[in-house]
Parts: structure tokens; C-alpha cells; sequence
């Protein structure tokens, strides 16, 4: 269950990425949105990660909740924010998830 929550505390964080970078191309009232949603989000994402840190060692869930919130992020950016989707980004995206598999692996 408490790995239920931090996978979804690291998706918020992808999300918080996610409004942030809509906002910064964003003016008037759809600015505004755009940061109220990373607000919430990244609210969200730290009473989850509070949540899930009550029974997972901080040193493994912090890593993996940023790991996700990477991860997440790169892969919006390619598919939604027009980045470049490089095979370097892919290869480095690729180590960093089987970082985090190996930390859970581990734990």
C-alpha cells in the first residue's frame, strides 16, 4: 500500500513539473490555472511522500519519489512539451529506471 502511494507521489511530482512548464508560456488566467495546478500538485506529492515515508526508510523512498518525478518528466516533456527525445536522454532515463527498480529490489 505504501509503495501504491509513493509511486503516485512521484507521478504528482511529474505533474508539478508538468504545470510549471505550461506557466511559463502561459499568460493571464490560463498562468494562473497553470500554477494553481503545480500548487496542488505538488502539495499532493508531499503529503504523499509524508505518507509513504511513515513506513518506507527515507533513504529509499526519497530517491525513488525524485527517480519518478525524473522519469515522469522527461517522458511529458518529450511527448507533450516538444523536448528532443535523444537517444543519450533515452539512455540516461533508462539507467535511472533501473536505479530505481534496484532500490525497491533492495529494500
Amino acid at each position: 500500500m505504501y509503495w501504491i502511494i509513493l509511486i503516485i507521489a512521484g507521478l504528482f511530482e511529474t505533474g508539478f513539473a508538468f504545470c510549471l512548464g505550461k506557466a511559463k508560456d502561459a499568460i493571464g488566467m490560463d498562468h494562473a490555472l497553470w500554477m494553481g495546478g503545480f500548487a496542488l500538485s505538488l502539495c499532493a506529492s508531499m503529503v504523499l511522500l509524508t505518507i509513504a515515508t511513515k513506513h518506507i526508510p527515507i533513504g529509499t523512498a526519497y530517491p525513488i519519489w525524485t527517480g519518478i518525478g525524473a522519469v515522469g518528466t522527461v517522458i511529458v516533456g518529450i511527448l507533450f512539451l516538444h523536448e528532443p527525445a535523444t537517444w543519450l536522454r533515452i539512455f540516461f532515463i533508462s539507467l535511472l529506471i533501473v536505479s530505481i527498480v534496484g532500490l525497491k529490489a533492495i529494500e
